[in-house]
């Protein structure tokens, strides 16, 4: 077990156990083997006029420490090499508000990074910044990645009439991109780019299982400058990413991203409805596949001009900020181009072919979706789905199957296209 602290740093304790790991929130303890999360930036929410409450303030301390926890405890120490063990201790500043949901966070948690976690809510949070609040003239949050499906999100409700503010979480190679978007959205004034600004000595864990809990705890931070109650906050990716079924058997749980999953988003509004934060998370795509968004979006002329600079490749710093294109991101955006429409994709790919695509970098990935195409083709979509809908709700599951089984088809087109079927 790896024991992590996250507090601030007048509760920092003068020792610390042997092998736990420590973290000051905003401000650096400027001690040895300390660690420090988004330092400086409580003072700087405050000057830009942000009073959040004390529960959305505890909620975005709580996210930015899972962050750091995930990035600071190796898997392949493990007993499997990957799931771990995490004992993690938060520092709130209404510690007592969150107690009763303790088993509900630890589970939330082990939906998404596939881990076992205990945790423990203490005295030892930052106040909330306590900035002279400037209401943002905006009706929703829509989360903007650089990313093709954030892209199409935001264009559609721009073009539906909403006013959404833009929220990001700093990505080297995105950051320009996202504020490109922004500013062709037209919020580009009021777009929010942050970072969980996690620093500390040692090595890290790559898989990064529990960062998009800081883009939710940005975009909770972000609702608190709406006036109107609720706020809507869009969460635009496509239903097969969501779902993120196992290719192949070796695939499940973790293995694949919940990051959007229906399961721990469920679990996520259920925690920020008993915390009292009035914030609605909304899967507007969850029943659309990638190429149906590209195809459905709301200003094709936009979309046509910016779709392939966007990105989409889970390899793009290997690849020196290429897409490889033979990720499972980069073969459902391939996939998805195709559905749209030939010519369309003028995306630079390392492997522009998934035939003879060197796999060197990392797993098969073409072969896994070959395999999952033919398990289909062999003994139905249900047999190989198994208990991947478990989730849903019985009035649901229907519209998830279908959008895997579309998504499938999709990846099945792309295959043929290349040669590999």
């Amino acid at each position: 077990m790896t024991k992590v602290l996250c507090t601030s740093v007048n509760h920092l304790p003068a020792t610390l156990a042997d092998g736990e790991r420590a973290f000051t929130l905003f401000k650096s303890a400027k001690r040895a083997g300390v660690g420090t999360i988004a330092q400086g930036w409580r003072g700087s929410l405050k000057r830009k006029g942000f009073a959040p409450s004390a529960q959305a303030w505890d909620f975005v301390q709580f996210c930015l420490s899972v962050c750091a926890a995930d990035l600071c405890c190796l898997r392949n120490t493990s007993a499997d090499g990957w799931t771990r063990t995490i004992e993690l201790t938060v520092g709130l500043h209404e510690p007592l508000r969150w107690a009763p949901w303790k088993a509900h966070v630890e589970q939330m948690l082990k939906v998404l990074t596939g881990d076992y976690w205990t945790l423990h809510f203490v005295e030892g949070g930052v106040a909330p910044p306590n900035g002279r609040l400037q209401p943002m003239a905006h009706d929703c949050i829509s989360l903007l990645s650089g990313g093709l499906d954030s892209l199409v999100g935001g264009i559609d409700l721009v073009t539906s009439g909403r006013q959404p503010a833009f929220v990001s979480q700093l990505a080297h190679e995105d950051s320009e991109r996202q504020r490109r978007y922004a500013t062709l959205l037209g919020g580009g004034a009021t777009h929010m780019q942050w970072s969980h600004g996690i620093n500390f000595t040692g090595r890290r864990e790559p898989s990064t299982r529990g960062r998009s809990l800081a883009f939710y705890g940005f975009a909770v931070m972000a609702a608190s400058k709406i006036g109107s109650q609720p706020v809507q906050v869009f969460v635009p990716e496509n239903g097969f990413i969501c779902v993120n079924p196992p290719l192949v058997p070796g695939r499940v749980s973790s293995l694949s991203t919940r990051t959007t999953h229906p399961l721990f988003m469920a679990m996520l509004q259920e925690l920020l409805e008993v915390l009292d934060i009035d914030v609605r998370l909304e899967l507007p795509y969850r029943f659309k596949t990638k190429g149906e968004m590209l195809r459905e979006c709301a200003n094709q002329t936009l979309l046509d001009t910016v779709a392939s600079d966007s990105t989409s490749c889970g390899r793009y710093r290997t690849y020196n900020r290429t897409h490889c294109g033979r990720c499972v991101p980069c073969m459902i955006r391939r996939a998805a181009f195709l559905a749209w429409g030939h010519g369309r994709d003028r995306t630079t790919y390392a492997f522009p072919s998934l035939a003879g695509s060197d796999k060197s970098s990392g797993p098969d990935d073409p072969m896994a979706a070959a395999l999952a195409v033919l398990s289909v083709r062999e003994q139905g979509l249900d047999r190989f789905l198994g208990a991947t809908l478990a989730f849903a709700a019985p009035g649901e599951r229907g519209s998830y199957r279908g959008v895997l089984q579309a998504g499938l088809g999709e990846l099945e087109a792309l295959l043929q296209a290349d040669g590999l079927l």
